[in-house]
């Protein structure tokens, strides 16, 4: 069986409103587009605005919470992804699993009260957080959102984390990110982006027993590093690898972190493209990169760390 951990289902208003692609992507499109691939299962979760947030603040690329669509941060976003695939395409449930989504700063006990009035049959298999869109400190669940932790604790569900290593991006910090895994050792979490190929974020999850990291939208940010944008650490904390060629850098990541590396495409953010920048992958691609491993090496990154960390040892 091969996992794909992070995959994006549902609309990103954001992007749509500041003319960026990708925007969407609905369930069956997913799968439509990993046909063929040989991936099995997939982690979803909804995309990474939400209807709360003022959307003519956001067409001029701010973002403010209004709550004049929905009261609660993301509120309607998970339930309507829980709807798609328990209610819409109840045949395809099996091979899918919901993550909820979470804004860390803004009104959290609420969005765990919205949880716990989940219907029953909708089983939730983790909860993921991107800080960066919504410009939401990862570190608020140190304070005023440890509620979330406390619920992901209760029911032993794990976490997925996207990272930044951009001193520009106050939100998603590697080095905040840990602080939090370090502080709740019974949570198991896991890093987006290869933690951005920061050298020493990479080490310091290789030695928390409830981390692990993903190499999600792997190509475009081998890209990243090879035209030095800043969305990747620089060169002399960046591991070290030849960054022209994505195989040999999840190679080269396989064999470093063995136990905690964790395969998944991002799709459909494998691209993104605005007015300023083309980073370009496909889905197929990903999965390029993953089939060019060992076979031992696959399995261990796309089904058996993943379901460590989905399921604990």
């Amino acid at each position: 069986m091969k996992i794909d951990c992070h995959t994006h289902i549902g609309v990103e208003t954001f992007f749509y409103l500041k003319r960026g692609f990708p925007y969407a992507l609905d369930l069956l499109g997913l799968m439509r587009q990993a046909a063929g691939t040989g991936i099995d299962r997939w982690i979803v979760f909804p995309f990474t605005s939400y209807i709360g947030l003022d959307l003519l603040e956001m067409q001029a690329g701010r973002i403010v919470f209004s709550g004049a669509m929905d009261s609660v941060p993301f509120r309607f976003e998970n339930r309507r992804l829980l709807e798609e695939v328990y209610r819409q395409h109840p045949e395809n449930a099996g091979q899918v699993m919901p993550f909820l989504i979470a804004d860390p700063a803004r009104l959290p006990e609420a969005q765990v009260l919205e949880w716990q009035a989940l219907p029953k049959e909708f089983k939730v298999f983790g909860i993921k957080i991107q800080a960066t869109v919504i410009q939401s400190p990862i570190t608020g669940l140190l304070t005023k959102a440890a509620c979330m932790l406390d619920y992901a604790e209760e029911h032993d569900l794990p976490f997925l984390i996207h990272t930044s290593i951009d001193p520009a991006d106050k939100w998603s910090q590697c080095a905040d990110i840990l602080r939090v895994v370090e502080s709740r050792p019974k949570i198991r979490f896991l890093l987006a982006h290869s933690c951005r190929f920061d050298h020493a974020s990479l080490r310091r999850v290789a030695e928390l027993p409830n981390a692990w990291f993903d190499c999600s939208a792997h190509v475009i940010h081998c890209q990243c590093a090879v035209k030095n944008f800043p969305a990747v650490a620089p060169q002399g904390a960046r591991f070290p690898a030849d960054y022209s060629s994505p195989e040999s850098v999840m190679r080269d990541l396989a064999e470093a972190f063995p136990d905690k590396f964790v395969w998944g495409s991002d799709a459909p953010f494998y691209s993104y493209r605005d007015e300023t920048l083309q980073l370009i992958s496909t889905y197929e691609r990903e999965v390029e990169c993953l089939d060019s491993l060992p076979p031992e090496l696959v399995k261990k990154i796309s089904h058996l760390n993943t379901s460590t960390w989905l399921q604990g040892n």
